[in-house]
Formats: structure tokens, sequence, C-alpha cells
């Protein structure tokens, strides 16, 4: 097996960054400008196809022979290109640099990856890259001083042009560096195959229905300037979207101090009873403002391809603590819920650019299109998307994990967790806790408790999951926290367990075992590096970078190690604790109950065309009533994982022409 390493530098008049790679790709303008490689380790090549130079005939055999391992940062990428030339590849002829360091603990950047690994001088990304692409990879403004030109070419300037070739040359130096210095810590088989498959979803995509985008935004900036108007004319001022405007405005309207204009100081100072109709007016603009964006549309007429699909919308290991995925571009795991009933006939609407026959069947507009966003993914002509969702997943894992078996119990029969949960807690039968009971109070403290409790979370952990909004007291909630864990005494022991066991293996070194997870202290002896890993029951495992033990605030063993802070996106020491540690377990073997669900989907014809946390879309043609090809999907999500045995999987979903949230 021979080892190429490429890194190919590209133009096209497509923005990459909001469409994606495979619409800039499909471009008619795209090209492939550089062409750098190495084979086997040696001196890295570079191919100037932009100044008519080819590829050797032995090159060209090898991109689609497998015979050679394919090896790039971000392979997707450089996969995408070659295919539109070559056809299709073989997707286990490539192996992701990008990915491998995800999967062992680091970022997605290739410099921040290799400041993180500590290359050398000679071994890192180049710095003057960003500056180089902007000149030779995307447009530029025609001016009088460039001769009116709208694209930067290799003769404009040979001297940048020469730098660019090097910087090529030198991502690929940097690529096989990274991927030496990753080599001690591989990974699995199994998961590299969940990469492959991964790649193909996203090249596949899934259909949108652009005359119902291009209405949503239609309607949508109807609104917002018909609302902007009637602001202006209300307040005389400038620009009453301002922030800084219309908090002076209301200060002297309303005689009243006010910092900010967020959504909850609005909503408070709407229920004012002592508002003029002015202010009360300029107040519901400025909330109803707030539900008039249109990114998700406007991101999906972005990155839609010329065959009317988006691609790309998920990145493969992008959340790299747990693997699981992260949405991209029209950012898929974060789509507002659909409540609205009669959802044909809104989108009826929207597609007709009816506005007041939707403003009086649904109130409000933006909310309307809020909602119905989902609804812009769907089913191409003569096909039906099959939605399956695993339910309580996360629930149904710490249960397992932990061998809470009342839990379990729960979970084989009813399901019922929250009526079950608040029944453990108050001691009160679970037959009682039903709708028209007074009794049933009770569930809402089952449901906090177990949406927020899980991970170590105290009376803090169930203010941010909204207890208080749900009306409970503060008082209460530390006695909600205390019956909680008493019922859970064997997840409260899971959470103790494992942060003994981390300051353990961080501090001694070796191996423990706690419940079917093993952490061990792995070092690289060659390389100066070492890692805290949890190998999970599928096999892979969460790598945390340069462990160390420091002290908490209460003066016991606080576990750290390296990783990129979420807030300031920096690399830098993070301070973790069982609990949390157990949550990044918890998370990582849902995902990898649903990477396997995908597989099994995937080998049964069934083609998936995205996902969302754990939840599946495929796109098929009929071939039986909704029911039976419901019931199908379900039954291989369900079906028992031979790593996993005796967890208690449930799916369930829908059949339908668009997509949505039940």
């Amino acid at each position: 097996m021979h080892h190429l390493s490429i890194d190919l530098e590209t133009y096209s008049s497509v923005p990459i960054a909001k469409a994606g790679a495979q619409k800039y790709i499909s471009s008619p303008d795209f090209e492939i400008l550089l062409f750098a490689y190495s084979l086997d380790g040696a001196p890295v090549e570079i191919i100037d196809l932009a100044m008519g130079e080819q590829l050797p005939p032995w090159l060209v055999d090898a991109i689609a022979s497998p015979e050679y391992m394919k090896h790039a940062y971000n392979a997707p990428f450089e996969w995408g290109c070659l295919s539109k030339f070559f056809g299709y590849l073989p997707p286990e002829q490539w192996r992701c640099t990008m990915f491998h360091g995800l999967y062992c603990g680091y970022t997605a950047g290739l410099d921040a990856t290799g400041k993180a690994l500590g290359l050398a001088e000679d071994k890192r990304k180049l710095n003057t890259g960003k500056a180089l692409i902007r000149y030779f990879c995307v447009p530029c403004a025609p001016t009088k001083s460039n001769g009116g030109r709208t694209r930067n070419l290799p003769q404009h300037d040979p001297g940048k042009w020469e730098l660019f070739k090097e910087y090529c040359r030198q991502d690929v130096v940097t690529e096989m560096e990274i991927e030496r210095r990753l080599s001690a810590f591989p990974v699995p088989d199994f998961v590299q195959k969940q990469w492959e498959t991964d790649l193909i979803i996203n090249a596949r995509g899934v259909a949108v229905d652009m005359d119902f985008v291009s209405g949503a935004l239609y309607l949508g900036s109807t609104v917002r300037k018909d609302l902007m108007q009637e602001a202006t004319d209300l307040s005389k001022l400038d620009n009453p979207n301002s922030v800084a405007q219309l908090t002076a405005w209301l200060q002297e309207e309303m005689d009243e101090d006010l910092t900010d204009l967020r959504k909850d100081t609005v909503a408070r100072l709407l229920g004012k009873d002592d508002n003029s109709p002015k202010v009360q007016r300029m107040l519901e603009i400025r909330q109803e403002l707030g539900k008039t964006s249109t990114k998700k549309y406007n991101a999906i007429e972005a990155a839609v391809c010329p065959d009317g699909r988006v691609r790309g919308l998920l990145q493969f290991y992008g959340a790299n603590r747990t693997g699981r995925w992260a949405g991209r571009l029209v950012q898929v795991q974060n789509l507002p819920r659909t409540y609205l009933e009669l959802l044909p006939l809104a989108r009826d609407l929207v597609k007709d650019r009816k506005l007041d026959a939707l403003r009086l069947t649904y109130g409000s507009v933006s909310d309307a299109l809020s909602q119905l966003i989902r609804t812009a993914f769907i089913a191409p002509e003569g096909h039906v998307l099959i939605d399956a969702d695993f339910s309580a997943i996360e629930a149904r894992v710490i249960s397992w994990l932990a061998g809470e078996q009342w839990r379990l119990e729960v979970f084989r029969t009813h399901g019922k967790i929250y009526e079950a949960s608040a029944s453990q807690m108050f001691g009160v039968p679970i037959e009682l806790i039903k709708k028209g009971n007074p009794e049933y109070a009770l569930r809402q403290k089952g449901k906090v408790a177990e949406l927020a409790l899980g991970y170590q979370g105290s009376s803090g952990a169930l203010i941010a999951m909204g207890a208080l909004d749900m009306g409970l007291t503060e008082e209460e909630l530390p006695e909600i926290v205390s019956r909680w864990r008493d019922a859970n005494k064997r997840i409260r022991d899971l959470w103790y367990s494992m942060d003994n066991a981390a300051v353990q293996v961080i501090t001694q070194g070796g191996t423990v075992g706690i419940n079917g997870l093993i952490l061990s202290r792995e070092y690289d002896y060659n390389q100066g590096v070492d890692r805290m890993t949890i190998t999970l029951p599928s096999g892979r495992k969460l790598y945390y970078v340069s462990p160390g033990i420091g002290e908490n605030q209460w003066g016991r063993p606080s576990i750290s190690y390296m990783g990129m802070d979420q807030k300031s996106k920096r690399w830098k020491r993070i301070e973790t604790y069982g609990g949390k540690l157990i949550e990044n377990c918890v998370q990582a073997i849902a995902r990898d109950c649903l990477a396997d669900a995908i597989e099994r989907l995937e080998a049964a014809h069934l083609p998936v065309v995205f996902h969302v946390h754990d939840e599946v879309v495929i796109d098929v043609v009929p071939w039986a009533d909704e029911g039976t090809m419901l019931e199908c999907v379900c039954s291989i999500m369900r079906q028992p994982i031979p790593w996993a045995p005796g967890l208690p999987l449930n799916a369930d979903g829908w059949v339908g022409e668009f997509f949505r949230k039940d």
C-alpha cells in the first residue's frame, strides 16, 4: 500500500463559507489551481495546473487505485474536488488527518492543531496563506488600478504566486507531520467506516423546496420593512432597530432607566400597565422584529446546489469531546420546533406569498415562518421522508451504564420516566400521577429533575433547565436534588467512581475499569505526549490531552486537560469532574448507538439524507404503506447492539413529504 498525501488550492466564484464545499465545487468556474503531493513521505512535489502543467499518468491512476491510500487535511474537500473530474472515488481509499486529530482530542484547524501538537516552525502551516487565498482563490473587485478584472491570475503577481505554491507545499508537510504525531493513537477501523458513510451521506444531500424558501424570504422581508416603517412613523427615529436609539427614546417616553433591550427586558416592559399606546406598540414591534430573522432561509438559499439539494449539513466528529456530529451551513441541529396546525396550508400560503391570509390564519407571520423552516427540507417528487428518533436515549444509556434497575424496568415496559421518577422521589404510586389527580403536579418535578440532574447538577442546573419558569420556587430545589439523588443511588455513585478513577489514572497511571468503561493513561514516548483515555463499550476511545490534577475551590483534587475552550476558541487547560466525564461518556455512547443504526439503515438500502442528535431522516421511493415503512426503520433502530447487552432501545417517528417535528 502506497500513501499519497495531497493538498489542493482551488478557485470558485461561490463563497465556500456560506455555500459549502459541494456548491463551491459545482460552480461552472471551479478549477484546481495547484496540486501538491508527497508519495510515501518523499519531498513534496507541486503541479501548477493554473500555468498549464498536467498530472502525470501514474498520479491520475493513483487517484482511483486501491493500491494508493489518499491522505488530506479535511479530506472530504479534496475528495469532492477530484470526484468532479474523475467520477466516483471510493471513500475507503481516503484518510482524513483533520478527523484523526479530532478523534484524538484536538481541534479542527490545521494551524491550531499544529500549534497544539507543538510542531516545529518548519513543520507548521505558513501564516501568509489567508492573504494569498483571498488574492488567488476568490473573485476580486474590479478597479481602475487592476484594469477592471474580477479575478487575479498567476501572471498578475508572479512573486505572490511562487509564495502561494510554497504555502501549498507546506500544507502537505504539516498534514504529514500531524499524521505522524497521531500515529500512536490510531482511529479504529469501524469508526473510519463511519467516516466513509458520512462522506456519502453529506455528498447525497437533502432536497429543499426553493419555491417555499423564496416565498418565506419575500414575506420575511415584507414584514420587516412594514414594521420598520411603522416604527419610524411612531418614533421619528432614524433607525428604530438601533438599540441605542430605541433605548434613549423609551427612557424618555417611559421615564425609566434601561440598560438593555434583551428579549426578557422587552417582555417585562410589555407587561407594565401604565405604558402609553405608542410605547406599547413600539415594544411590540421590537419583540416582533426579534422574530423576523430569515437567516435559516438565507442559509438554504446560499447553500442549495443546482440540482435543488443542500449538501454538507453535518461535520463528522465536529463535537470532538464526544464524537457527535456538528451542524454546518443551515445548522439543522437547532431548528425551531413546529407547533402549527395545518402545515400543508401554511406552506402553500408561504409559497403563494399570501401575507394577509397567513397573518389571518396563524397570527404572527414571523413566528409562523420560524416554525416552518423545518418544512423547507422535502422529499423529491415520487419519494417520501421517513423520520425515526431514538426515544429518551440519554436517560436510557445512563440507566444502563449505572445499572439503575428500576429505571431500566421503566424503559423495558411503559417508558414513562418522568412519572416513574416522581414516584420514586416522592413515594407516590405511579398510578396516581396522571392528569386529573392532584399528584400529577409531581410529574413536573420529576421531569425537570430528569432533564437537569443526571450529570451531577444541582439547584443551578434545575434553574438553567427552566425550573422557576415551570412554577417551582428556588426554596424547594435543594429538596428535589436530594430526592432525585436518593432515588438514583447507582447513578450518583457512578459520578464519584468516575472522579476517583480519573484522579487515580492521572496520578498513578495504569488502567481502571468502571461499569464497562476503561480509563487509562496512554503515553507516546517518541513524541513526549500523554493522554487520559476512556474506552467506551463500543471500543471507541475518548481522549483527554495532557491530563493533570490541581485543587478546586473546595480543596479537593481537580481534574483538567488541554482542549478547545468553546467560548474563547482558545487551546487552554479545561477543568472537569466525575459528572461531566459521565456526561461525555453517555452522550458518546448515544452517538455510537446512532452511528450503528445509520450503518444498518444504509446496509438495508434506506439512504439517510441527514440526522439531528438522535434522529435520522431517510429519503426513499415508497415500497409499502406508511405504517409498514416506519416499522421497518424503527425495528432496525431498536435492534440490540452487541456491545451494549441489555440496553433497552426504542424508536418512533413519522412518514411524510416534508421535515417536521412531532
